[in-house]
């Protein structure tokens, strides 16, 4: 089998518009949480999200496909633009495509696809509908509305621009969505197909109608500022909503030695398993299967990974699930594996977060720096792991990557130093 590596990371998040920022705020501990400003808040009790500050999709779209297209399109467009720089396969947005891109792929998951342009012309419709002098009139609904929000949107609008013909894919598959994207790209690599193949996620999720969803799910924190996500912490209650995209891209070795292609590092493992139990609350018997999937994929066991990027949502059920799954996996070196979540910094962007994760864990193994897990004042009991909290240099080889979402799906990737 054909060994797979990361050449290109592209991502605009809550902490910033690119990849490099996002993760040197990352390393700071700074949070990317704030008010929700884009609709009224003052009579429902979420009050918080990770907004995406300052991104113009207008630089990597041209003015006609920027107006009839989603946000989570545009964000997950810019990210595959910057991470196909990144990896020195194209110049600049505006400059002819590779050649050797033609013959790659893209996967990119999302969960929720176009649903705030949905939303928005529901409310349209709605509107117009009790307008009856409208009744009559114009068009009330844009032909661009369903071609413009599926969730393979993302996927096949980043072929376009970066003139992929060979393989398009849209997964949807909750919150797992986008490392499921990159699972399969390392599968489909490593079965010795030519790529190169863009993976990752993106959403824009940040409606009425998504944060009152979930809400009502009890999933979603109603705490009014920036400490609401607080992974394991003892007083967590539940995560916060955010939006964003982070693609990378994934080669064969072989092919990116050819280019003289930078190498971040190299994913080894792959593993997926299904609760089959219930549509909202994790079980853990799903992701110790995931877990030990992908260490099996790797050829590695439980002794081998140095350090675990952890789902770490900041919901009571999921932390507690996944800490002790995390327990029954790693026996009794859980107490000192070094484990830090993400989504402290950035709130949940769905799909995007497995993706992003999965990049600043790559950053870790390249840079041996493991970013903060914030807002945790008091560790739950029930969360008996060794959470890092404060900035820590520690050499990383190897990494465990956990990304779990609603349906009881779970997906695990495991990457390792480039030697």
């Amino acid at each position: 089998m054909k060994r797979v590596v990361i050449t290109g990371l592209g991502a605009v998040t809550p902490l910033a518009g690119n990849l490099r920022d996002s993760w040197g705020a990352a390393k700071s501990g700074h949070s990317g949480i704030g008010p929700i400003t884009r609709f009224d808040v003052s009579d429902i009790p979420w009050k918080c999200a990770g907004e995406v500050k300052g991104f113009d999709g207008k630089i990597y779209l041209g003015l006609k496909e920027f107006a009839r297209t989603d946000l989570f399109v545009q964000y997950a467009v810019g990210a595959a633009v910057m991470a196909a720089e990144d990896a020195g396969l194209i110049g600049h947005p505006a400059l002819p495509v590779s050649r050797y891109l033609t013959s790659g792929g893209v996967i990119v998951g999302s969960s929720r696809g176009g649903i705030s342009t949905i939303e928005r012309a529901c409310v349209k419709n709605l509107h117009s509908r009790r307008d009856r002098r409208s009744s009559h009139g114009g068009r009330r609904v844009s032909p661009f509305l369903m071609p413009s929000t599926t969730v393979g949107a993302a996927a096949s609008s980043i072929s376009r621009k970066l003139g992929i013909r060979s393989s398009c894919l849209g997964i949807s598959n909750a919150c797992a969505s986008g490392m499921n994207a990159i699972g399969e790209a390392f599968r489909l690599l490593r079965s010795g197909w030519e790529g190169p193949v863009i993976a990752g996620g993106a959403e824009a999720p940040l409606c009425r109608l998504c944060i009152e969803g979930y809400g009502v799910t009890g999933v979603v924190s109603k705490t009014p500022d920036s400490s609401a996500s607080r992974p394991f912490d003892r007083s967590r209650s539940g995560f916060v909503l955010s939006e964003g995209a982070s693609i990378l891209v994934l080669e064969e070795l072989e092919a990116a030695l050819k280019r003289s292609a930078r190498i971040y590092g190299e994913i080894i493992g792959y593993g997926t398993a299904v609760d089959a139990s219930h549509p909202t609350k994790p079980a853990c018997g799903g992701e110790v299967s995931a877990m030990m999937c992908a260490l099996t994929d790797a050829g590695l066991d439980f002794k081998s990974i140095d350090y675990i990027s952890a789902h770490g949502t900041s919901t009571p059920l999921g932390d507690a699930t996944e800490a002790f799954a995390i327990r029954e996996v790693f026996r009794e070196r859980a107490a000192s594996l070094p484990v830090s979540s993400v989504k402290s910094l950035t709130g949940h962007m769905l799909a995007a977060s497995g993706p992003l994760e999965a990049a600043f864990a790559v950053m870790t193994i390249k840079e041996g720096v493991i970013p903060p897990s914030i807002n945790v004042e008091e560790k739950d009991a029930d969360c008996d792991l060794n959470l890092i909290t404060e900035l820590t240099r520690k050499r990383i080889r190897t990494a465990m990557c956990n990304s779990f979402g609603f349906g009881g799906v779970n997906a695990v990737i495991v990457l390792k130093d480039f030697t």
